[in-house]
């Protein structure tokens, strides 16, 4: 097996000097070098084709016991320096000053691929967590990351899961009852782990000099078409952080995502979904939902609430860049920016959800009407839209039959509501008539906007069910569904389905912790 693989990140940022692996607080450095701990009898359960290949990975390779023990940390290569990053982050609003890779190990780049490993031991940022991961939370992220990029979503990829032999205590509820589980590696693989937290903890440390060192690198490495490091330069990167931040969310709006903790140490610098811990899908479209039992009172992190706190986070790195730029106008400036581009991108992804190609004065009328419809009873949000594409404009009044499918109660539909739906569909219908695209071309255009099949939870719940007694085929087969989140799939119709009722509370299918 043999790897091109480098070392650009530790070769040109500064290190932690100790190299001891203990719990600490690491001053003026961008990591720590850290070599993942011995598994028991490690096993390969499912690699990602498409990384294997980005990776310069053959078929050979991925049936190598050297694979095995690179992916699951067992054997670090000659060429590897593994470490972990050192970063802080706001959590849930509050400065939780140094976090840390508590859980990742990074081994280097390869073809400018940065990898790591999820859940190979502890770190000097694991505090007092063990520095492992369980085999359910790691299905969740395998399959989850490799579901987004098919979804067209910007997002960190995965290249194996694995299985490392050993058991795991873990209190999943935060309940005081903790169980054995089953110890688990994702190798976790994007062109760069940066978040906002790796430059917020060099400025609230008063660090400029490695702030600026890790903010040109950063430059010069992934965002080299801006120009070289200065403080135009700086602006100009910002900007495109916020860019790429407004991006990925209207995208998690798009499809109906919910993140559920989204820290700033969870903002990827690139716009990349970071971090797969209690997310979730909508089942039901409500704005006020979200997947994480910690964030259950306050609902911070809820799905309507996603614009907002990606527009909070910013402003906290805009915080953390200040001091090499020191002017405040020109960085509110940018930050409002995202709030007129938010407005103007959010009406413009509804309208190509519902078919729309043109833009009319009363589309936000439209738009905010449905919204009310589709909370006003509990409603599917994934077939809701993908039954709309066959919405006929010269029958309005089929269009509560053509979506009742969505619908979790159809008998609820009924006197006031039914007459609200009922004026809607007039509505859209009417709108429709002054698009040029006729009903045919208006499905296929909504059918590469809207998917036919995502990874509902109580689904990723029944892959880990199975994958406890050592059945992986729903692994398998959710993994090659999800490949093609928009085709049609005959074969697979069971899942597109609303979340059965024995899932509405069921542990994994509904909320869930931070628990990995």
């Amino acid at each position: 097996m043999n790897l091109n693989l480098t070392n650009h990140f530790t070769q040109n940022l500064p290190g932690d000097a100790n190299l001891e692996n203990s719990r600490r607080q690491v001053m003026e450095a961008a990591y720590s070098f850290v070599t993942p701990i011995q598994t028991a009898n490690p096993s390969l359960v499912h690699v990602s084709e498409e990384m294997r290949t980005a990776l310069g990975f053959s078929e050979e390779d991925i049936a190598s016991k050297d694979f095995l023990q690179f992916v699951t940390g067992n054997r670090v290569l000659e060429s590897s320096k593994p470490y972990a990053m050192c970063y802080a982050g706001h959590q849930f609003g509050h400065w939780a000053g140094q976090l840390g890779d508590g859980r990742a190990i990074n081994l280097g780049e390869i073809n400018n691929w940065a990898i790591q490993l999820k859940g190979a031991g502890p770190t000097p940022y694991s505090r007092s967590a063990d520095g492992l991961a369980v085999l359910r939370s790691s299905i969740r992220e395998y399959l989850c990351s490799e579901a987004m990029h098919h979804l067209g979503v910007p997002t960190t990829r995965a290249l194996s899961l694995s299985l490392t032999g050993d058991q795991v205590m873990r209190d999943m509820l935060y309940d005081g009852n903790p169980e054995y589980e089953k110890g688990a590696v994702v190798s976790r693989v994007a062109k760069s782990f940066l978040r906002f937290g790796n430059y917020e903890i060099f400025a609230a440390r008063n660090d400029l000099k490695n702030l600026k060192i890790l903010l040109d690198y950063t430059i010069n490495t992934h965002f080299s078409h801006l120009g070289k490091p200065h403080k135009e330069t700086y602006l100009k990167f910002f900007q495109e952080v916020v860019n790429r931040t407004l991006e990925m969310i209207i995208h998690w709006q798009r499809v109906g995502f919910v993140h559920g903790v989204m820290n700033t140490d969870n903002m990827s610098i690139l716009g990349l979904t970071i971090d797969y811990g209690p997310y979730g899908w909508l089942e039901g479209f409500e704005f006020g939902w979200t997947p994480n039992t910690t964030d259950r009172q306050n609902k911070r992190y809820r799905y309507g609430n996603q614009p907002n706190i990606g527009l909070w986070n910013l402003y906290q790195l805009a915080n953390a860049l200040y001091p090499l730029i020191e002017e405040t106008e020109p960085l509110e400036t940018i930050l409002e920016s995202y709030k007129t581009n938010y407005e103007v991108q959010s009406q413009n992804m509804m309208r190509s959800k519902l078919g729309l190609s043109t833009q009319q004065e009363g589309d936000l009328d439209l738009i905010m009407a449905l919204e009310n419809n589709l909370q006003a009873s509990e409603t599917d949000m994934t077939i809701f839209f993908r039954k709309l594409s066959e919405f006929q404009k010269e029958h309005p009044s089929e269009g509560i039959t053509l979506v009742q499918q969505a619908f979790y109660e159809p008998k609820a539909i009924q006197g006031k509501l039914q007459d609200q739906w009922n004026q809607w569909f007039s509505d859209y219908a009417q709108r429709l008539k002054d698009e040029a695209l006729s009903n045919d071309q208006r499905k296929e255009q909504m059918n590469k906007i809207n998917p036919k099949y995502v990874l509902r939870n109580y689904m990723a719940q029944l892959a880990i069910d199975k994958a406890d007694k050592g059945d992986y085929t729903l692994i398998e087969e959710f993994y090659q569904l999800l490949k093609k989140p928009y085709d049609e799939q005959p074969n697979s119709e069971q899942w597109f389905a609303k979340r059965p009722e024995w899932a509405r509370h069921k542990v994994g299918c509904s909320m869930l912790s931070c628990s990995s």
